[in-house]
């Protein structure tokens, strides 16, 4: 009698990689925490950083950079995407929220995070599958897309959410891990960042 040799078919569930998207603005800068696990997605934390226009610029800036620092530290992301600055905007605008974006950039490069940088036109293409859709459309998708019962609030974080999206579906799973796996073993203690 002979004998038959039996395969486990053990089914591992996909790691969850919890993600951050970022909408960079002086007056308001936008977040969204999000975790992927295979093909579903759920809401972790949304929130905007306000700054006061009574403030003076360099001190607006780094209430965003401490706000992201504790945002970071509390939800602990494994990667991380930042809104890219769109055309059409005057330059008085685009250095701001420019000066904005790298504080963004470097209080994610401060807690080990190398994050994506996407288009407006990419994130809408992404979340709704158009890449001129308006705020509203974005809006009801990224609830939609969340499961959410209305669609996130204020739309500062709305668009944060939609760039945590973009990057979940435009990112292969491994990379992240990879990049979640660089960033634990790779944080830098010895930068003289707020903790």
């Amino acid at each position: 009698m002979g004998t038959e040799t039996v395969k486990s078919t053990t089914h591992h569930p996909p790691p969850t990689i919890r993600i951050l998207g970022i909408d960079p603005g002086i007056a308001a800068t936008g977040w969204g925490v999000i975790d992927k696990a295979g093909e579903k997605l759920r809401l972790v934390e949304h929130g905007a950083i306000i700054t006061s226009a009574g403030d003076a610029h360099h001190e607006r800036l780094f209430h965003i950079y401490c706000q992201l620092l504790e945002v970071i530290d509390a939800l602990k992301p494994d990667a991380a995407a930042v809104e890219e600055l769109f055309g059409g905007v005057n330059i008085k605008t685009a250095l701001s929220v420019g000066q904005a974006r790298g504080v963004a950039v470097l209080a994610c490069a401060g807690r080990g995070l190398a994050p994506h940088d996407y288009t407006p036109l990419r994130i809408k293409q992404a979340v709704a599958g158009y890449g001129r859709a308006g705020k509203g459309q974005v809006q009801q998708m990224v609830k939609a897309l969340l499961g959410l019962a209305r669609a996130p609030e204020p739309d500062h974080a709305a668009d944060a959410l939609a760039v945590a999206i973009c990057h979940a579906h435009s990112a292969h799973p491994s990379a992240i891990v990879a990049a979640r796996d660089r960033a634990v073993s790779g944080r830098r203690k010895d930068l003289a960042f707020p903790a």
